[in-house]
């Protein structure tokens, strides 16, 4: 029984459904930077609790910021 309790977790909230955000800005580095790894890899939505919505348009500002030269395609 204790194991079942550890493999059931509550989602988390979508962090933009909460704050009513209708769109990600691409020249917020800051923001942006939240979503990825150190090794520039976008973060799955499963860990970061985003709803599928907003996860593609955090995907898509991060490929936007990326070809604009706001963010790197990798860090050192």
């Amino acid at each position: 029984m204790a194991k079942q309790d550890q493999t059931r977790r509550k989602r988390k909230a979508c962090m933009f459904c909460a704050d009513y955000v209708e769109e990600i800005d691409f020249k917020d580095a800051s923001k942006l930077k939240r979503y990825l790894t150190e090794a520039g890899k976008i973060i799955p939505r499963r860990v970061t609790g985003n709803c599928a919505k907003h996860q593609r348009m955090i995907a898509n500002a991060i490929k936007k910021a990326r070809e604009a030269a706001i963010i790197g395609y990798t860090f050192d």
